[in-house]
């Protein structure tokens, strides 16, 4: 295994499934579909398996970056790969979620093979994008994603499929733009693209003048703030938040699942891998408007949660609120925020992974995610009414669930930096409680009167199959979460100590640069 590139082996053997698919398995009759579907349970399984002997290989006690490969592709381009504590849990995330994803696509009918390939190109780009150690590879996987995942919902979406598909590529693909910017900048600045070299380069945080306004923290600020017009529309942070809802309502199941337990994380993700590493001094300076914004998600988008009459939209806002936990964990830049801004994205990987699913399973049932055509489920389906709850209450962030443990370690690290913004933080808590057993109650509980609910049937085999890992992954990392923190905390641990040893310089450098402004 030494001598594999087992991190190129696991980021593009999607994408040769995919390829395999389209060049090789012809026709749309029902055993070209099975074949279809049975050969992308074959690819992602096997991705699966080979990203845990990258784990099998990986040394956590190690901040550096792990099982590195370079070499040259097009135009002579950098080709530079690796993992350290903080990519390896989302790549694990990408392939754990990606079989879960195709099995649940089983009841789909409509151009298959399209649909498989599109979500076999899908984990391709997502691997690379935790994988990529030099720029303009990791910005081609980072905006590569939106094709596949733009065709998914454009085309296998609900009614209002386009509408919504054009709303998330255009807010993604814009936001992103500034971004390509300032990467253009930090090549000339630093005369490179690798990331190992970036990382270690210095950007200038002297202040200047730009139409009378004064930049503090100079380049650095600027950047982070062209960075954060990607990252921020990706997580997605309020107020750039809108096309999340509208997608998630409009995609298929296996879609939502990927878009919340994947995609958003590649938002956080990137401030940890460059907003807040290359631009410690820009991070500092814009850390109280990252708490602003977090806490107003928190409270604004879990009261529209509480609004909501779609199940899956109430789901979506939810996904919001949670993600601005790890926004301000991030921050908050030390290592209880930190570490538990990863956990976080972890758990809420699992957590809102699942309760898209549980929506899927009564949507295929009954056609419908409105809540007021449900009530009193659990007498017909008590093995889905068992599932809805521990997912729910994980949701919450109830003490024994994964959901508990992010949330808790990202108020304790916020609370040392900013205590208005944990007080305000923690009241998301209460009104995630309120939307998410308010939910619960209609749909769950009471007595079944409708007519329409009397012959629905409980879970089957295959939707019990795929949704067994998540309840014991929830209920694992929430009584022995050190099984994650144990991988990301000794690379934290460096992130935070590099980091603070740069705004020390900076400040013996400039002392009154890092003042209250």
């Amino acid at each position: 295994m030494e001598t594999l590139p087992l991190l190129s082996i696991v980021t593009f053997l999607p994408l040769a499934g995919a390829v395999m698919l389209m060049a090789f398995l012809g026709g749309d009759d029902e055993a070209a579909q099975m074949n279809a579907k049975r050969l992308a349970m074959l690819v992602t399984t096997l991705t699966f398996a080979l990203s845990l002997g990258v784990l099998s290989g990986f040394d956590p006690s190690n901040p550096d970056f792990q099982m590195v490969e370079e070499g040259e592709w097009l135009a002579g381009l950098g080709y530079k790969m690796g993992i350290d504590g903080i990519s390896l849990p989302f790549v694990l995330l990408t392939t754990f979620f990606f079989p879960i994803a195709i099995w649940a696509s089983w009841g789909i009918e409509h151009r298959v093979k399209e649909y498989i390939a599109c979500f076999l190109l899908l984990e391709t780009l997502i691997i690379g994008v935790f994988t990529s150690l030099d720029l303009i590879l990791f910005y081609l996987f980072f905006e590569g994603g939106l094709i596949p995942m733009f065709l998914i919902i454009g085309i296998w979406g609900g009614k209002e499929r386009v509408y919504a598909a054009f709303k998330f590529f255009l807010y993604t693909l814009l936001g992103s733009l500034l971004m390509l910017v300032a990467m253009i900048y930090m090549y000339f600045d630093a005369g490179t693209t690798d990331i190992t070299q970036l990382l270690n380069h210095q950007f200038s945080f002297e202040g200047f003048e730009v139409l009378g306004w004064h930049i503090v923290g100079g380049a650095q600020t600027l950047m982070w703030l062209a960075f954060f017009a990607s990252f921020a529309v990706k997580m997605p942070m309020w107020p750039v938040h809108t096309w999340l809802p509208d997608a998630h309502v409009q995609a298929p199941t296996a879609g939502s699942v990927i878009l919340a337990a994947i995609l958003l994380k590649m938002g956080g993700y990137g401030f940890l891998r460059f907003s807040l590493p290359m631009f410690p001094v820009g991070s500092e300076i814009m850390a109280e408007f990252v708490f602003f914004l977090s806490v107003v998600a928190i409270i604004y988008t879990s009261l529209v949660a509480m609004m909501q009459e779609d199940i899956k939209k109430l789901v979506a806002y939810s996904s919001v609120a949670h993600m601005g936990f790890v926004t301000m964990g991030i921050f908050a830049a030390n290592q209880q925020g930190v570490d538990g801004a990863m956990f976080q994205m972890i758990s809420h990987g699992f957590i809102s992974g699942a309760l898209f699913l549980c929506v899927g399973v009564i949507y295929d049932r009954l056609h419908t995610r409105e809540i007021a055509a449900f009530g009193g489920l659990v007498n017909r389906m008590p093995i889905y009414a068992t599932v809805m709850m521990l997912f729910t209450l994980a949701n919450v962030g109830l003490p024994g669930t994964s959901g508990f443990v992010g949330e808790f370690l990202t108020l304790v690290g916020v609370y040392q930096v900013s205590t208005w913004t944990a007080f305000g933080a923690a009241t998301g808590v209460i009104l995630s409680a309120a939307y998410a057993l308010w939910l619960y109650r209609r749909v769950i509980f009471g007595e079944l009167i409708k007519e329409s609910l009397k012959s629905v049937t409980d879970m089957n085999g295959r939707e019990i199959a795929y949704m067994a890992p998540l309840v014991v992954l929830t209920i694992l990392f929430g009584v022995y979460p050190s099984l994650a923190t144990d991988l990301f905390a000794p690379t934290v641990e460096a992130l935070v100590e590099n980091v603070n040893t740069a705004l020390a310089a900076a400040e013996q450098a400039q002392p009154v640069l890092l003042a209250k402004h």
